[in-house]
C-alpha cells in the first residue's frame, strides 16, 4: 500500500487526453491543444455568428491550462490548426493579442468518417470529431464497439481522403492569410516573398512531409526577419551634421599623435567640415572618418604649399634643411654628418640677425660649401672633394642647373 501511495504521489492533477490517431494526422501537440480547445468550447458559453459557435480564450486561461506552451507556441499550434481545416480564427496573432477567438469548422463529411483509422491489432482508436464540438462528445462518449461497427461500415476509398502530410510543391505559394499575419509583425510583403524561393528548395531537399507549409512558412520568414532586424540594429544609423559637432578623442589621436599635424590646424579646420556638411544636407554613419580624411588632404596640400613658397620669412627655430639639400651635397662629395653638425649654428646665425629670405634651403647650400672649403684649406690632407679650386668650389652652382 505504501508503494502505491509513492507512486501517486507523483500526479499532482487530472492527466491531459490525447487521440493516438488524431496524434498521428495532426501531430502531437497539435492533437493536445485540440483536445483541451474541444473541452473549453464544450463546457464555456459559446457566441453564435454566421453559423459558427465562437469562443474566446485568455492567455491566463490557456495559461493554466497548458503552463508548458509560451506564448509563441500557442500561435504556432493554432496556426497549423487552422491550416489543417480544423479552427477558423477571429483573434489577432497570439503573440500580439494575447487572446484566442476560434470556432470549429465543418468539415466534408468523407473527412468525418475517415477521421477513424484501425489499430494495427484491429482495435479502433477513438477519436473526438474536430469539425463539430456535439459529434465530438459523442466520440468521446461512445464505446468501442459502436466505434467498431461505424468503421467496419466505411469504404476503404474513404480513409485515402483524410487529409494528410504532403511534400511541398514545387511552385509552392503563402497564402494571403499567412501574408496579413506576417504584414501585422510589420514584416513587408516584398520580404516574405522574397524567401518562398529558398524555403521551398531547403525543404523540397530535405523531402519531408508536413500538414501546414503555411505555418511552417511564418515561423521560418519570422526567423529571416528577426535576424535581418539583428543586423540592421548593428550597424551605425546614418545622420545628419550637427551645428556643436566635433571629432572624437580617438579621431584627434590619430591625426594628431599617428599623423604628425599640428593640433591648432586640427582645431581650425573643424568649423569649415562643419559648415560645408550642413550645407550639404549629407547624412553620413561615419563622420569621424570623413574628417580624418578631409584634415588629411588638407594637411597635405597645406605643406605643399609651404614647401613652394616664394615669400620671404625668417627662419623657424627648429628648421631643417630638406632632403633635396643633403641629396645635393651628397652630390658635391660633402661629407654629409659635416652638414647636419652645423645646422645649429646657421639656424641661430639668421636667427639672430633677423632678417628674411625666400628659400633657407638655398642658403643653407652656399653655406656649407663654404664652410667645406674652409675645413679643406685648413686641412688639405683630409679633403675629399672633387679637383676644384677653392674659388670655383664656393661659386658652384652646377647644382642650381
Amino acid at each position: 500500500m505504501s508503494e502505491h501511495n509513492n507512486t501517486t504521489s507523483w500526479m499532482p492533477e487530472q492527466p491531459l487526453l490525447l487521440y493516438p490517431s488524431l496524434a498521428c494526422q495532426l501531430g502531437v501537440e497539435e492533437a493536445l491543444l485540440l483536445q483541451l480547445l474541444t473541452q473549453y468550447h464544450l463546457n464555456s458559453p459559446t457566441q453564435n455568428q454566421n453559423g459558427y459557435e465562437w469562443l474566446t480564450l485568455t492567455h491566463q486561461q490557456l495559461g493554466t491550462t497548458a503552463p508548458f506552451w509560451q506564448a509563441r507556441d500557442i500561435q504556432r499550434l493554432v496556426t497549423n490548426l487552422r491550416e489543417a481545416n480544423v479552427l477558423l480564427l477571429a483573434s489577432a496573432p497570439y503573440l500580439q493579442s494575447h487572446m484566442l477567438k476560434f470556432a470549429f469548422k465543418p468539415a466534408p463529411a468523407k473527412a468525418q468518417t475517415a477521421s477513424y483509422p484501425h489499430q494495427t491489432n484491429g482495435t479502433p482508436a477513438s477519436q473526438p470529431q474536430t469539425g463539430n464540438p456535439q459529434a465530438a462528445t459523442r466520440q468521446i462518449n461512445s464505446g468501442a464497439q459502436h466505434d467498431h461497427i461505424q468503421q467496419e461500415a466505411l469504404p476503404h476509398s474513404a480513409h485515402q481522403q483524410t487529409p494528410r502530410m504532403n511534400i511541398i510543391a514545387p511552385h509552392w505559394q503563402p497564402e494571403r492569410d499567412t501574408l496579413n499575419q506576417l504584414a501585422q509583425h510589420n514584416i513587408p510583403e516584398s520580404f516574405a516573398l522574397s524567401h518562398v524561393g529558398e524555403f521551398i528548395t531547403y525543404w523540397r531537399e530535405r523531402n519531408e512531409p508536413a500538414h501546414s507549409w503555411n505555418g511552417k512558412f511564418h515561423a521560418h520568414v519570422m526567423h529571416k526577419w528577426r535576424g535581418h532586424q539583428a543586423q540592421q540594429n548593428q550597424r551605425p544609423q546614418a545622420t545628419f551634421m550637427q551645428k556643436d559637432w566635433r571629432p572624437s578623442e580617438d579621431a584627434f589621436e590619430v591625426l594628431s599623435l599617428h599623423a604628425g599635424i599640428n593640433q591648432g590646424f586640427i582645431e581650425d579646420a573643424i568649423p569649415e567640415f562643419v559648415l560645408y556638411w550642413r550645407e550639404q544636407g549629407a547624412s553620413s554613419d561615419n563622420w569621424n572618418r570623413r574628417f580624418r580624411d578631409h584634415v588629411n588632404r588638407q594637411w597635405a596640400r597645406y605643406n605643399a604649399a609651404l614647401e613652394h613658397d616664394t615669400t620671404p620669412r625668417r627662419i623657424a627655430a627648429g628648421w631643417q634643411p630638406s632632403r633635396d639639400v643633403y641629396d645635393v651635397l651628397k652630390l658635391a662629395n660633402i661629407d654629409l654628418q659635416f652638414a647636419q653638425q652645423i645646422v645649429p649654428e646657421f639656424v641661430i646665425y639668421w636667427r639672430d640677425s633677423n632678417q628674411v629670405h625666400s628659400s633657407w634651403n638655398t642658403r643653407f647650400l652656399q653655406y656649407v660649401k663654404r664652410r667645406w672649403a674652409q675645413r679643406s684649406i685648413a686641412n688639405p690632407q683630409n679633403s675629399t672633394t672633387r679637383d676644384l679650386s677653392l674659388e670655383a668650389l664656393v661659386t658652384d652652382r652646377s647644382w642650381a642647373d
